[in-house]
This record gives C-alpha cells, sequence and structure tokens, in this order.
C-alpha cells in the first residue's frame, strides 16, 4: 500500500487589519502571515477501499465529517473521481501537537497536507497554484498553509503574495487550555464595535491601499530587521477580545514583561506570542514567563520562523 508522512506547520499572524466587510458576508482583511516550527504529522495510506478513514491522536478532537482534514479527502474525491475510483479510498492519522482551538490554523495546516499527500497518491500532478484554488473552497487560512513561509494576505486571506523569509527567528506561544475564542464571535464584536470606521463598499482601490498600514512591517521583513519586526505586530483584534477574555490579556502581559521584542495575540486568540531575535533569548523568555506565572492550565512552546508549508517527510 503506498503511503505518505506530512508535516504540516502551524501559522501566526504577524499583523491583522481588518478594512471593511464583502459582499460575500466575510472581512476584508491585510495580514501578514508566518509559518512557525511547530507542526503536525499527517499520515496518509490507501486502504484499498473506497472509503475515508480518519483517525486522531487526540481523543477531544472530532474524527469525522466535521474536520478540516476528512473534507479536504471528500473534496478531492468530488474533484477527481475517475482518480478516486482508480487508487481508492484512504487512511488519514492526525498526529496532533499544535494546540486545537488556538488560533493557529491547526485544522487549517491539516487539511492542506491532506490535499498535498492526496495529490500525491494518486498522482494527479497539481501545482500549487491548483492546491491552493482548492485549498480556498475549504477555508482561508488554507491557501497559505500549503506553501507556508512568510506571505502578505488579502481579500478574506486566499489572495497571497510572498514576502522575503525571516527565518531563524524565534516565538514564544502561549495558550490557557481552559479558554477558547470563537473566530465568529471575535469578528461580529468587531463588526459591531468598530463598522463606523469600516470602509465603505465600492470604495477605489487606491483609496484602500492608503489605508492599509502593513508597510512598515513589510519593510522590516525585507530588512530582516528583528526589532522593526516586533515593533510592527498588529492585530486588530485584541480590541475586542482581550478586554472580554481577561485571561488572554493577562497571559499577553505575562510574556510581554518576560523581555522578548514584542508580544501580540496571534488570529482571534487565545494564544499570544512573543517575538524574538534567537533561540537563547527565547529559552529565557520561556523560563521567565513560566516562573512568573504559576498556573497549571497554561502551556507555552518555543517555535522557530520558517520559510515552508506542507513538507513530506516520508
Amino acid at each position: 500500500m503506498r503511503s505518505y508522512t506530512l508535516f504540516a506547520p502551524a501559522k501566526i499572524n504577524l499583523f491583522l487589519e481588518i478594512l471593511g466587510d464583502r459582499p460575500d458576508g466575510f472581512h476584508e482583511l491585510v495580514m501578514i502571515l508566518q509559518s512557525i516550527s511547530l507542526g503536525d504529522y499527517i499520515h496518509l495510506q490507501a486502504n484499498g477501499t473506497q472509503q475515508i478513514r480518519l483517525t486522531c491522536s487526540r481523543q477531544d478532537l472530532p474524527a469525522d465529517e466535521s474536520n478540516l482534514a476528512y473534507r479536504a479527502a471528500r473534496l478531492m474525491t468530488e474533484r477527481f473521481p475517475q482518480a478516486f475510483a482508480n487508487y481508492g479510498g484512504l487512511n488519514i492519522d492526525l498526529e496532533k501537537q499544535i494546540p486545537i482551538a488556538a488560533g493557529l490554523a491547526g485544522g487549517s495546516a491539516d487539511a492542506a497536507a491532506v490535499l498535498v499527500g492526496i495529490d500525491l497518491l494518486w498522482q494527479l500532478g497539481l501545482t500549487q497554484p491548483e492546491l491552493q484554488s482548492l485549498a480556498a473552497e475549504l477555508g482561508s487560512d488554507i491557501p497559505f498553509c500549503i506553501g507556508g513561509g512568510t506571505a502578505l494576505a488579502t481579500g478574506r486571506g486566499e489572495k497571497l503574495d510572498p514576502l522575503p523569509d525571516v527565518d531563524n527567528f524565534w516565538v514564544v506561544l502561549a495558550k490557557d487550555q481552559t479558554l477558547a475564542v470563537p473566530t465568529p464571535w471575535a469578528y461580529q464584536t468587531y463588526r459591531q464595535q468598530f463598522q463606523t470606521q469600516y470602509l465603505p463598499a465600492g470604495t477605489p482601490q487606491r483609496i484602500r491601499a492608503r489605508e492599509i498600514h502593513a508597510g512598515p512591517l513589510v519593510q522590516a521583513i525585507q530588512k530582516r530587521d528583528a526589532m522593526a519586526i516586533a515593533l510592527g505586530l498588529h492585530n486588530d483584534l485584541e480590541k475586542v477580545v482581550l478586554p472580554h477574555y481577561p485571561g488572554v490579556a493577562n497571559l499577553r502581559q505575562v510574556l510581554a514583561e518576560a523581555g522578548g521584542l514584542g508580544t501580540m495575540m496571534s488570529g482571534s486568540g487565545p494564544t499570544v506570542f512573543t517575538f524574538c531575535a534567537s533561540q537563547e533569548s527565547a529559552e529565557q523568555v520561556k523560563a521567565t514567563a513560566e516562573s512568573h506565572l504559576a498556573n497549571p492550565n497554561v502551556q507555552f512552546w518555543l517555535a522557530r520562523l520558517i520559510g515552508h508549508g506542507i513538507q513530506v517527510i516520508d
């Protein structure tokens, strides 16, 4: 039986700005997305049947049709029925390392790995843009997870422009395992509180471009200037999440005071991270934060910024 093992990196947001509403009901976003070395392992194996079978190392994660990894496999069977008939179904085993409901795109990364793995198993020969087009049908983060690295994301997050890699910088991540922030709630609450500041629908592109504030961070990334990158970190969703979730706000403060260059919540939370110029610095920050926060529910991770997305391991 043919099989592949793939590594699916988590994602953090270095920048997240909400410009306004889109006709499709989503928000118009400007984001800078970054892959990190924390990731899941996805094992795919042809099973000689016409079934998709999903298992997971985390018992609290559904291993059914609601899982994005399963939905990715089903999408491939629908788009490539002849290949499915020829090669048959597959077993998908998720070896989870990315924390669940953390704002780190763990489910999106798994789905991206399934798309890449099935392309290999069925010998479809799809290009990265073709895989990303399929990924966009499943979720806004999944196209980025395919190629990973560092990218400017616009639209609802599916339009990607690569930026120079800033690999070998480090982050310390922290998450309270008892907290989860529903992404729809975060965006809906932001709309309720700040909709009067949205750009009107139909605003010309040249005016929209003037309202985007990611320029300094893009320049810092191009120069690989660690301090400037840290100073450019920005997330609009902090305005609604931090006041409503004091546990996230407190964790952010602990990390900020532990010695990192810049600290921010990733995506809609609840994970927060602090940016560090080296592994040694990151280790010191992690140790300081852990010593100042005696909370068994909080977990910390060290991760390096990396310049790739899904990788075939075996």
